[in-house]
């Protein structure tokens, strides 16, 4: 098997993941919609398509043009080792709404949202809501995620990915694991598993979060009722 990490997202972010890849000499593919995305740009990296896929250098990077449809392709083909969702999406969500044709399920967020303190709740919509413990100011760049908001002076009385499967007992929240300051990436495996999940049911609640941030969407299949 191929060990491999998979960037979801050339832009900012993206460069960062890129960076901190190349340091620790962590072989990765990155892909974007924008075959002329910041990280395509900054990086000399050889272009594949779909059909190179299964035959990538391992000692190698690479940029793929592509959107959701191909990041799914690539992820259940090569069972990367993490997965960097830097795109300005929830690919979490994205990926399961495309695996399974689901579409959002706006009926079930009200519900979501009354049950998660409104002091987090940074924006609700498109059946997702985004929430954070420093969501009225800017995070300072080189943080750690103490316990105490640096910015706030605020205890977190809980992880925030903790806090979101407290509120969402029935959903699948992903943790975001920092690896440094400013990035953080899934578990290969695990996405991989909750995507599974989440195609037992016509309904699916899937969430993404850190220590301090998250987004939940909620999405389900065309035909089935709203509740």
């Amino acid at each position: 098997m191929v060990s491999v990490n998979i960037v979801v997202g050339g832009g900012r972010f993206g460069c960062k993941a890129v960076e901190y890849l190349i340091r620790r000499s962590e072989s990765f593919i990155v892909i974007d919609e924008d075959r002329n995305c910041h990280v395509a740009q900054r990086f000399s990296l050889p272009r594949i398509g779909l059909d190179a896929v299964d035959s990538i250098n391992p000692s190698k990077n690479y940029f793929m043009e592509g959107g959701t449809e191909v990041a799914l392709i690539v992820i259940e083909k090569l069972k990367p080792n993490r997965v960097f969702p830097t795109a300005p999406i929830h690919v979490a969500a994205s990926l399961v709404k495309e695996k399974y044709s689901m579409e959002e399920w706006e009926e079930a967020v009200e519900s979501l949202t009354s049950r998660l303190p409104s002091s987090i709740i940074v924006s609700v919509g498109r059946a997702t809501i985004v929430t954070s413990y420093n969501k009225n100011a800017t995070c300072q760049l080189a943080c750690t995620a103490p316990d105490v908001c640096p910015v706030t002076g605020f205890r977190k009385p809980h992880p925030m990915y903790e806090l979101l499967k407290m509120s969402a007992p029935k959903g699948v929240i992903l943790r975001s694991y920092q690896l440094e300051p400013g990035l953080g990436a899934l578990d290969g495996s695990e996405l991989l598993k909750a995507m599974e999940a989440c195609g037992r049911s016509c309904k699916a609640i899937i969430g993404t979060a850190c220590e301090c941030h998250g987004v939940v969407t909620a999405l389900k299949s065309p035909l089935s009722p709203p509740f």
